[in-house]
């Protein structure tokens, strides 16, 4: 598995109209396995996404479906920066649709 945490700015005071423009256009990604949008209780205009893929390659290729190039090209405009970014290996949580053994991934790490 793939996963990203990272931070997002949006201008100020347009955090929720962004936020809904990236929850919008996440709908349906194949290989997606989580998907979340937090608010940063310490910022008022920062958001975190969290997300766990499948694959970096299906990750990727999201970038290109239609729905994920019309959020990107609609939120821009109330993007004013990004923080940090940390790639992840996911290894299970509650909520993610795995194999039923999850833990035997640590194994093969």
């Amino acid at each position: 598995m793939y996963g990203l945490i990272g931070k997002l700015k949006a201008i100020p005071g347009q955090r929720d109209a962004l936020a809904q423009i990236l929850l919008d256009g996440a709908a349906g990604m194949p290989g997606c396995l989580s998907y979340v949008v937090a608010s940063d209780p310490t910022d008022g205009d920062a958001m975190w996404i969290t997300e766990v893929w499948a694959s970096q390659e299906l990750h990727q290729a999201s970038l290109t479906l239609p729905a994920v190039q019309q959020a990107i090209a609609q939120g821009r405009p109330l993007i004013a920066g990004f923080g940090e970014r940390f790639e992840t290996v996911p290894i299970g949580g509650h909520g993610l649709r795995l194999s039923p053994h999850p833990v035997s991934r640590l194994e093969e790490m």
